[in-house]
């Protein structure tokens, strides 16, 4: 596992488990060292490394919290090579991502990952009502009726706040 992947995972994945709220200068700080991390790891893959699938993981996580559509693709990408060689939490990611592209495009999502705020609460983004739960199932992803429950909680959470 290269350890500059690793490690460049792990402080993005610290820093996006401090529940920062949107807007706030410690947000905007936090995307601007993901951007540097985005960078970095890009740089990393490109030099062509002896990677393994987790270092593709780490990579395809760093991307699918990016700014773009050109950055959840690349999460894509990368979660899926991770995915294909048998790192299985890759099989999740690649359909958030690929989740998080068609989002960022202006489109339905297929799989049901994604929740964005809505500026009372976080809901679910429109999903594409014929993938099918065993499509969901084949990359890991609950069945539609979990994330809409899950919907329905943070509906619930907003309310009592």
């Amino acid at each position: 596992m290269d350890p500059d992947l690793r490690a460049l995972y792990e402080a993005g994945y610290r820093a996006h488990g401090q529940g920062l709220q949107h807007g706030t200068p410690e947000y905007d700080a936090m995307r601007a060292r993901d951007r540097a991390r985005r960078q970095r790891a890009a740089e990393i893959v490109a030099e062509e490394r002896s990677l393994v699938a987790e270092d593709y993981y780490h990579a395809a996580w760093l991307f699918n919290h990016g700014d773009t559509p050109d950055d959840a693709w690349q999460g894509h990408v990368w979660a899926k090579q991770a995915a294909e060689r048998g790192h299985r939490p890759a099989r999740w990611l690649a359909a958030a991502a690929y989740d998080r592209w068609r989002m960022y495009s202006g489109r339905p999502q297929k799989y049901g990952t994604q929740f964005v705020p809505d500026g009372k609460r976080h809901r679910l983004w429109d999903v594409e009502p014929a993938t099918t739960d065993a499509e969901r199932a084949a990359w890991d992803v609950p069945p539609l009726a979990e994330q809409l429950e899950r919907d329905i909680l943070e509906r619930e959470r907003w309310a009592v706040e």
